[in-house]
């Protein structure tokens, strides 16, 4: 990991947050639902962060850039929810 990329890194921070939350989540509050739907799309920001550095064009860095966009928004949701 590129030591200068911000959002490489706090996506990935954010994901090891998202993942002790669903840990705490179902082994602590017994709470399985609203956990997974948060691991699922928390975990998915940074991966596609990862993907666009990768992209092999500006189209594929744009779409999986706006893919982590949504992603987070549906984050937030979840997190607002719980």
């Amino acid at each position: 990991m590129k030591s200068d990329n911000l959002i490489q890194i706090e996506s990935y921070n954010f994901a090891v947050k998202i993942i002790r939350l669903y840990q705490y989540l179902t082994q602590d509050k017994r709470e399985f639902i609203l956990s997974k739907q948060i691991l699922s799309c928390g975990t998915s920001i940074g991966a596609n962060i990862e993907e666009a550095i990768g992209g092999q064009s500006g189209k594929d860095f744009f779409a999986k850039i706006t893919i982590s966009y949504k992603e987070a928004r549906e984050t937030h949701f979840w997190l607002r929810l719980l």
